[in-house]
């Protein structure tokens, strides 16, 4: 019978330094960031670390660093929303990927209710997290106010209304997206359009309201009605929209997912898409291709802007200033306009 081995001991930073032939605060440096540390020593460092398997500790790190290792994502939204709405989903996983590139945890938050952000607000500045992406901004959020004043670093996405001032933000073109997709939808005959708005109390509600305004004018405002992102308030819409206005021959919808609802609504009173009712929706997520007919619509570019959003919050937590980023957006035209 032979004699059981012996646990191999887990590697330490020194074995590191010697397969590496550096000191052990050269290995040290590497760890944390490869500052004032050559070319030569870091890639030897880099090698040792793979071949001893050195996995670091992040307790250990963090009593040094002063920093956790996470990032807080805070969804200001119901918890239903993050299953059904895509955009939600885009840039989480986004994020988690762009982060996980920097061996950094993201933290799932919802902060549906106020109660709920007051909370969140406390836990995130509490030293949980090194800085937070705030998703989903409403007009009056006690959050932005909170985290400034506690000094957290976070990036908000889309235009913080009234609060542009001292944030750091990373927003599509609303605007120009919207004129983008009125313009298109008057250039191909259609005269009555109306418009199916996201929440007055966010960035996407407001801008894209303000774009179309920019193509049709003040308009009638029986063509205007207003959602608030998912399918159900989509299809409730478009519903109030024939009642109101039955001449209306396109409409432009401020999401993809009300769009959705806004095209069954269509369907079963009996008007055919595109060729009485024209349909632009706005996202370009998995349910444009999913819809019948497929749907003409505005491509947000989600991978850039998750990756924008962690390039400014790494730069705000290592003390950069302040910054702002918008992001074109692109007209997709497919079958159902």
């Amino acid at each position: 019978m032979t004699e059981p081995s012996r646990l191999r001991s887990r590697p330490t930073m020194d074995d590191v330094a010697a397969m590496a032939g550096v000191s052990r605060g050269t290995v040290s440096r590497v760890l944390n960031g490869g500052h004032n540390v050559s070319r030569q020593s870091l890639a030897a460092v880099e090698r040792a670390i793979s071949k001893t398997g050195y996995v670091v500790n992040q307790h250990a790190r963090s009593l040094v660093t002063q920093r956790s290792g996470s990032v807080a994502f805070i969804l200001s939204e119901p918890q239903d929303k993050l299953f059904e709405d895509p955009n939600f989903n885009n840039l989480l996983r986004g994020c988690t990927q762009v982060l996980a590139e920097h061996d950094i945890t993201l933290l799932l938050t919802v902060a549906a209710t106020a109660e709920d952000r007051q909370r969140i607000g406390r836990w995130v500045t509490a030293g949980h997290v090194d800085g937070a992406l705030l998703i989903s901004n409403h007009l009056g959020s006690p959050l932005i106010a909170e985290l400034r004043e506690r000094g957290l670093p976070f990036v908000v996405c889309g235009r913080p209304l009234g609060q542009e001032r001292d944030v750091t933000y990373v927003a599509s073109d609303d605007r120009d997206g919207a004129r983008q997709m009125t313009g298109y939808l008057r250039s191909t005959g259609r005269r009555r359009i109306a418009i199916i708005t996201g929440p007055l109390d966010t960035p996407g509600g407001v801008d894209r309201l303000a774009g179309y305004r920019e193509i049709v004018g003040a308009g009638d405002p029986y063509l205007v009605a207003t959602g608030d992102y998912t399918q159900a308030s989509g299809e409730a819409a478009m519903t109030r929209l024939l009642s109101q206005a039955p001449d209306l021959d396109a409409v432009f919808v401020c999401s993809d997912l009300m769009a959705a609802g806004a095209i069954t609504a269509l369907q079963r009173a009996g008007r055919r898409v595109p060729e009485d009712v024209a349909v632009g929706g706005f996202d370009d997520n998995r349910i444009a291709t999913t819809t019948t007919p497929l749907l003409t619509t505005i491509r947000q570019p989600w991978a850039r802007q998750s990756a924008e959003m962690v390039r400014l919050l790494l730069a705000h937590i290592d003390g950069a200033e302040h910054a702002a980023v918008i992001l074109p957006t692109e007209l997709i035209v497919r079958d159902s306009a």
